[in-house]
């Protein structure tokens, strides 16, 4: 084999093992997450980034982006995006937090 083959087959296999690590940590952690009419979704605003994966995910219609005025002057953005729960809409199905790759959505006490 030569030495390409082997960066190759080693690539392959250290890709799967993170694959595997990842899923289960996402397992143990959607577990984790509760869940129902006794909670509501909640955004921590300072992690969000306005990706909208929230609002595709939301069946319910609780979830608005808004525009936010962006705390770095340094940088001059267009839109600066965040998402809203809307609590009364907010059925506590967690599809939200699974869905966002900050964690910037969390559920808590209604």
């Amino acid at each position: 084999m030569s030495q390409l083959d082997d960066v190759k087959k080693r690539r392959q296999l250290e890709a799967a093992r993170i694959k595997q690590r990842l899923s289960e940590m996402y397992e143990i952690s959607a577990e984790e997450i509760p869940e129902g009419e006794e909670v509501v979704a909640f955004v921590n605003v300072d992690q969000c980034i306005g990706c909208d994966q929230c609002l595709i995910v939301c069946d319910d219609d609780a979830i608005e982006l808004y525009d936010a005025p962006l705390k770095n002057s340094l940088l001059h953005v267009e839109v600066n995006k965040k998402a809203k729960i809307l609590r009364d809409p907010c059925t506590g199905c967690r599809l939200c937090v699974l869905a966002c790759p900050t964690d910037a959505i969390i559920m808590i006490d209604r």
